[in-house]
């Protein structure tokens, strides 16, 4: 019901452009330290414990070729509605995006209320029973 709510029905289909958006996460973990030392030894050896990451929003519109890519250091609504806006700005005028986005909890509606020309249709989660 929330997907019928939110679809543009007042335009013609030729006007929509379908953009596929998703989320990437990058950066460095560190792996386990080795160090040589003398058999039965257990020597002390300081390792370096902080992450670092960063996250690719991305989304592509297929029929049009057009991507939108920004990085984030946080992945939450605040950043999902830059990302938004982006695509806002990348649809031609007269045009309408509509965004295809899985359930992630910061894709909600409330991000692109603020955009006349971006709509969100989220897809339905994935039951378990019907993977083979």
């Amino acid at each position: 019901m929330e997907t019928i709510r939110h679809s543009p029905g007042h335009l013609p289909l030729e006007r929509i452009d379908v953009w596929f958006q998703d989320e990437a996460r990058f950066g460095q973990q560190d792996q386990t330290t080795r160090l040589w030392a003398e058999t039965g030894s257990r020597p002390r050896a300081i390792k370096q414990q902080q992450f670092e990451y960063g996250y690719l929003f991305g989304a592509i519109c297929p029929t049009t070729g057009q991507t939108e890519a920004p990085v984030s250091h946080f992945v939450n609504k605040a950043a999902m509605t830059q990302h938004l806006s982006q695509i806002s700005k990348a649809t031609v005028s007269g045009r309408h995006a509509v965004v295809i986005v899985d359930g992630a909890s910061w894709h909600t509606h409330d991000t692109a209320t603020e955009l006349d020309n971006v709509t969100l249709i989220k897809l339905p989660p994935i039951h378990r029973s019907s993977i083979q």
